[in-house]
């Protein structure tokens, strides 16, 4: 390493210990206004009252509240924003443009439209063979589905093993177009019970946490979370193009198909459990490679944190603004993340004018 290089990682990690120290921060300040915050109140003194064992029948009824809803939902939250920011992430590293977000090119609608299908299909399914459905059914559907948009994006915009930023946005417009319309006929043909689980999947919604579902993607999560340190490299190398990635020794290809299986993995996942929530991909990685540099095995985990942080601020505010009713945790994140997007492109355009 040349002086420059080291003196330049030197000066980074005062700034990439306060990043992460403020995103400590922010977690724990957001899990306990969670914990708090609900139609159901828990100020701090009943808080502490919890670990009383002479807390009478509040603190019984606290721990209730705690531990079969906030903590559930507390943790699909976590889970669904590390997810969703770490596919923005790898997606926007893959193609090489900040614009790239799953849910914006298609790829969430995607899963959406597995999972849509898995619910009218094998709900009858169901039903003719006296049947429940079961819930791990339905990660696995939107995973496929997510993979399926993913991968046909990939071909569509890539010849002659070059890929096309301007293709892959175009493409995946038309993509999430098909997948509407696609969900649309399928609510068409629902009943009025299949309508309000298709309805949930498009608003994006943490309502219904439990612990099973929370256990359904925490497999995903965790290999979504191992697989990160053997493609930051990559990624990092792939700034420069391919060739020259290729000329590092980064196997391009296979840096891609790994890309693309992490990206549907963590959408399909993230999907599955909350519907379609968009914006945190694209608006979380942009703001920590402001803060602190492109450098993706820093910015990969951080994604993961603070897409946590941010969802689980969403959550608490769309189940807290109009209490007891909830509102969809998408328009939360849609009324924050348009303005970014906004402000995001007209930046591109200013660039692209210089």
């Amino acid at each position: 390493m040349s002086v420059s290089a080291e003196a330049g990682a030197r000066s980074l990690r005062p700034r990439v210990a306060v990043v992460a120290g403020l995103l400590l921060a922010l977690l724990a300040v957001t899990s306990f206004v969670a914990v708090a915050t609900g139609p159901a109140a828990i100020p701090m003194h009943r808080l502490l009252a919890l670990f009383d064992p002479a807390g009478g029948e509040t603190a019984a009824r606290d721990q209730l509240v705690i531990w079969s809803v906030r903590l559930p939902r507390m943790a699909l939250a976590l889970m669904v924003g590390a997810l969703l920011a770490t596919a923005g992430a790898v997606m926007q590293g893959l193609f090489r443009n900040p614009l790239a977000d799953p849910a914006l090119v298609g790829v969430s609608s995607g899963a959406a439209l597995a999972a849509a299908t898995t619910i009218i299909v094998a709900d009858r399914f169901a039903e003719s063979q006296v049947l429940a459905i079961p819930f791990a059914l339905l990660p696995v559907a939107a995973l496929f589905g997510a993979l399926a948009a993913t991968a046909i994006l990939y071909r569509l915009a890539t010849r002659d093993g070059r890929t096309s930023i301007a293709v892959f946005l175009l493409a995946g417009l038309a993509v999430a177009a098909l997948a509407n319309a696609a969900i649309g006929l399928l609510v068409f043909l629902a009943d009025d019970r299949q309508l309000r689980d298709i309805t949930f999947w498009m608003l994006g919604s943490l309502s219904g946490a439990t612990w099973t579902k929370a256990a359904a993607i925490l497999p995903f999560f965790l290999a979504t979370a191992l697989a990160l340190p053997f493609v930051a490299r990559g990624l990092d190398c792939l700034v420069l193009g391919e060739a020259e990635a290729f000329h590092m020794g980064i196997a391009v290809e296979r840096l891609k198909k790994i890309a693309i299986v992490i990206v549907a993995a963590s959408v399909g996942a993230a999907v599955s459990v909350s519907g379609v929530i968009g914006f945190v991909g694209i608006v979380v990685p942009h703001l920590l490679r402001l803060m602190i540099g492109p450098a993706h095995r820093l910015l990969l985990p951080a994604s993961m944190m603070a897409g946590a942080v941010l969802m689980l601020a969403a959550d608490t505010v769309a189940r807290s603004i109009a209490a007891p009713a909830e509102l969809p945790i998408g328009i939360i994140t849609a009324i924050a993340g348009a303005p970014f997007f906004l402000m995001l492109l007209l930046r591109q355009r200013a660039l692209s004018e210089l």
